[in-house]
């Protein structure tokens, strides 16, 4: 299935085929000002001695969290990820794991957010730290 939106955000058409979190299995339940809630399957996303690999951890915070920022900033302009840390607490084996990022500071030119991801046992597996850049001069073309 093609993937034309994240969320708000319009996928570009010459990249609807070329989307990572659709390759991960990332699905977004929620969307919202100050809460951004997401899951991803364990399986297909594995490192090779079968955890989740921490990658895909990554990739998840920071769609979550860009997502964040683009709702607090809006659709319309150009989101940059500009610092991102994770640290893995535990490996989730099986399932899938959910993130909730909430932020921890909404400003002007950057945003920051915490995301929590959980296993299905609600075990806390990894938590991130993103820190989004917002240039007040770039505005995104959708077309």
């Amino acid at each position: 299935m093609t993937q034309t939106a994240l969320g708000p955000i319009e996928v570009l058409p010459p990249y609807v085929d070329q989307q990572l979190v659709e390759r991960l299995g990332i699905e977004i339940a929620v969307c919202e000002p100050d809460l951004v809630v997401g899951s991803m399957p364990v399986d297909g996303n594995r490192q090779p001695i079968g955890l989740l690999h921490g990658g895909a951890n990554a990739v998840l915070a920071e769609t979550l969290g860009s997502l964040a920022a683009w709702v607090h900033a809006g659709a319309d302009r150009i989101i940059v990820g500009q610092e991102l840390s994770c640290t893995h607490h535990a490996g989730a084996r099986s399932g899938k794991v959910t993130g909730v990022c909430r932020p921890l500071h909404l400003g002007t030119h950057t945003a920051t957010y915490e995301i929590v991801i959980s296993d299905e046992q609600d075990r806390r597996t990894c938590t991130a730290r993103l820190t989004c850049a917002i240039p007040s001069s770039r505005r995104r073309k959708t077309r």
